[in-house]
């Protein structure tokens, strides 16, 4: 036989001051409460992968910047391209690769950016390839 079990089955004393308190109530009391406020979302940043920033050789920054130019010869015709490129992220160190095909709007060379028409803007300092059918044409890319 337990401590209590003689008091266990006994109904709660009536008492007209203090009326008994409502569930909600009740169970508002023993709602679990975060103790350390943001710790579980700075768990979650600190578990985010990010990637590092290729650095490009001499030859492949020319050959961008031949695909930058002949993408500017040519963007009365709004060229489509693929663009992949780095994206920094804003929290931690590192970011992402990114990878969009759409028409060439401007390449501004005082800016160094590609504007597209949707406009996506990108650095010339992320982008890591350029794709387009304008190469295969071009006398550089055979």
């Amino acid at each position: 036989m337990g401590k209590h079990d003689d008091i266990i089955n006994l109904e709660r004393p009536y008492d007209p001051i203090h009326q008994p308190m409502s569930l909600h109530n009740r169970a508002a009391q023993f709602a679990p409460f975060d103790a350390l406020t943001g710790f579980c979302g700075r768990i979650w940043e600190s578990s985010r992968l990010t990637e590092n920033r290729i650095d490009l050789g001499e030859e492949q920054k020319l050959e961008l910047n031949q695909k930058l130019n002949l993408l500017l010869e040519r963007i009365k015709e709004r060229p489509e391209a693929t663009f992949s490129y780095f994206v920094p992220d804003k929290a931690k160190a590192g970011g992402t690769y990114r990878t969009v095909t759409g028409r060439v709007r401007k390449v501004d060379e005082y800016e160094e950016m590609v504007l597209l028409e949707d406009n996506t803007c990108i650095d010339f300092e992320d982008i890591l390839t350029i794709g387009s059918e304008l190469f295969a044409e071009d006398e550089y890319y055979e």
